[in-house]
């Protein structure tokens, strides 16, 4: 939410990040969009969730959660909602049998 915010929507940080600022900041804007532009946020959400559904874990759980969140707050949402939905649908499984 801050990077979207603060960062990728205020019109001062913007023109200073084009004008050829080199900060931490203007870098993270940089990568975002670039990221952005290829729907990796919602790529990564998506296959980090189906691994989960195959094969759950707490780590890809994580993962496709963090990633679908970015990808959603980012106006990514195509695949990212996808993601979500298949994470969703990895909780309606049945518990291990004990053994």
């Amino acid at each position: 939410m801050y990077l979207r915010y603060q960062a990728l929507e205020t019109s001062t940080v913007s023109l200073a990040c084009q004008a050829g600022l080199n900060t931490w900041l203007c870098s993270t804007v940089r990568l975002t969009v670039i990221l952005f532009n290829y729907e990796v946020f919602g790529g990564v959400a998506l296959a980090a969730a189906l691994l989960n559904l195959l094969r759950p874990s707490l780590v890809l759980v994580a993962v496709a959660l963090a990633a679908a969140a970015f990808g959603i707050v980012l106006h990514n949402a195509d695949l990212s909602a996808l993601a979500a939905g298949v994470l969703i649908l990895s909780l309606a499984r049945p518990a291990p049998a004990p053994g």
